[in-house]
C-alpha cells in the first residue's frame, strides 16, 4: 500500500516499534482515527515509561521558569489521558497541588519576583497550603506552591493497553530487525518479523525510547541518555495528598506508597541499579520523611532517552518515506508526548507542519 495523498482518507496501516508511553499514545490517536494500529516492543527491557513518575510540572529549575509551552501542554494532556482512562476503564490522571521548598531569603525573593512576571501568577503561589507535610518532615524556611501540578500514571497506562493489545492480537514482544524495514515505491514493507499479514505497512513509527540508538535510520540524530533511579517506599503514617520537592520528589502513589526520586546521571556504564545512587537516595529521603518510619519496597532505575537542545524528535526520515519517529522526552515525557503526538499523528494525516522547533529537519542525515 502506498503513502500517497489519495491513501490518506482511506483505512492505513500502521508499526509502531516502541509501546512506552510515546508508541501509546500515538497509537491510540490513529486507531480513533479508524487506522489498523500494530506494535511491537523488545522483551525483557526496561522501559523509562515503567519507572517513571509521570510528574506534570509547570514550574521547573532553580530558576523558577515556566516549562515550555505549558500553557498547551496541559490542557492536551488532561484531555488525552481523560480519553484513555473512559476507553481503558482506569484512572492514569491525578491532579495533584505540587509543594516545593525554599530554602533561604533569596529563594522566597526570587520566587515572589517571578511569580509577578507576566504569564506566571496562574502557576505560582506564594502562601500554599502544604497539608500534612509539615507534620512529616523537618521545618523549611518557607514553602511554595505550584498550580496545575499532575501525576500520571504512565507505568499503568502502558500496561493497560498493551493488555488490551494483546487480547486483540495486535502485539508482538519482539526485538526489532531494523535490516527488514525495506523502502518498495513509497511503501514501508515487512518491516517487523513476527506481524503476520499479507499487507505492507503504510508508515512505521519509531517510539523506541533510548533503544533508538540501536536504530540504524536515525542513528545520525544527537542522541542523548540521562538515567535515573528510584525508590518506592511504604510508610506507617497515611499518605500526604500533595506531591513534595525537596532536593528530590516524594511522589504519592495510588498503591499507599511514595516515589522517591529521581537521580540524574548523564554518563553511565548500564541501565541497572546502583548502591552509591541508592545511598543518595536513601541520605536524601531520611532527610525529608523525619515524623514516620517506612520501608523501602524497591530500587528501580532506568535511562530517558534525551536531546542536547532539550526539544523532542518528530518527524519523517529524510530518506525513508513512511519511515518517522517520536522520541527524545527526557524527563518530561508525560506532559510532553500527548502533545508530540498530536503533531506526529496531524503531520501523517493531515499533512500538517511540525513546528521547527522539534522537527528532525533540524539535523542533517548523514
Amino acid at each position: 500500500m502506498s503513502t500517497s495523498a489519495s491513501s490518506i482518507n482511506s483505512i492505513m496501516k500502521f508499526l509502531i516499534i516502541g509501546q512506552g508511553l510515546a508508541g501509546t499514545l500515538t497509537g491510540h490517536r490513529l486507531e480513533e482515527a479508524g487506522h489498523l494500529v500494530h506494535y511491537a516492543d523488545a522483551p525483557e527491557q526496561t522501559a523509562a515509561s515503567s519507572v517513571a513518575a509521570g510528574i506534570v510540572n509547570p514550574i521547573t529549575g532553580r530558576r523558577f521558569v515556566k516549562s515550555w509551552r505549558i500553557d498547551e501542554l496541559i490542557p492536551e494532556a488532561k484531555g488525552l489521558y481523560s480519553q484513555l482512562e473512559q476507553t481503558l476503564g482506569h484512572k492514569f490522571w491525578y491532579e495533584q497541588p505540587l509543594i516545593r521548598t525554599l530554602y533561604n531569603r533569596g529563594d522566597l525573593n526570587d520566587w515572589q519576583a517571578r511569580s509577578a512576571d507576566p504569564g506566571y501568577p496562574e502557576y505560582m503561589e506564594d502562601q500554599p497550603d502544604p497539608g500534612k507535610i509539615p507534620e512529616l518532615t523537618d521545618s523549611v524556611f518557607a514553602y511554595a506552591g505550584v498550580r496545575h501540578a499532575a501525576r500520571v500514571d504512565v507505568a499503568g497506562l502502558v500496561q493497560a493497553f498493551r493488555k488490551k493489545l494483546i487480547q486483540e492480537n495486535r502485539f508482538q514482544d519482539e526485538e526489532a530487525d531494523y535490516a527488514q524495514v525495506p523502502v518498495l515505491l513509497g511503501a514501508v514493507a515487512g518491516a517487523k518479523k513476527g506481524i503476520k499479514s499479507s499487507e505492507d505497512y503504510d508508515h512505521v513509527i519509531c517510539c523506541e525510547g533510548w533503544r533508538v540508538r540501536h536504530n540504524p535510520y536515525f542513528r545520525y540524530l544527537p542522541h542523548g541518555g540521562n538515567k535515573g533511579e528510584v525508590l518506592i517506599v511504604k510508610t506507617k503514617a497515611p499518605l500526604l495528598d500533595r506531591m513534595f520537592k525537596h532536593r528530590i520528589f516524594l511522589v504519592p502513589l495510588a498503591d499507599d506508597t511514595y516515589w522517591v526520586g529521581a537521580t540524574s546521571e548523564n554518563h553511565f556504564d548500564d541501565d541497572s541499579p546502583t548502591p552509591a545512587n541508592r545511598k543518595f537516595l536513601e541520605d536524601r529521603l531520611a532527610e525529608i520523611l523525619t515524623g514516620t518510619d517506612y520501608d523501602i519496597s524497591s530500587h528501580k532505575a532506568a535511562v530517558r532517552p534525551t536531546v542536547k537542545d532539550r526539544r523532542m524528535f518528530i518527524g519523517q526520515h529524510p530518506k525513508v518515506p513512511g519511515l518517522w519517529i517520536l522520541n527524545g522526552l527526557g524527563t518530561k515525557g508525560a506532559s510532553l508526548a500527548p502533545l508530540g503526538s498530536r503533531w506526529l499523528v496531524e503531520s501523517i494525516l493531515e499533512n500538517k507542519d511540525i513546528p521547527a522547533e522539534v522537527n528532525i529537519h533540524r539535523f542533517t542525515s548523514r
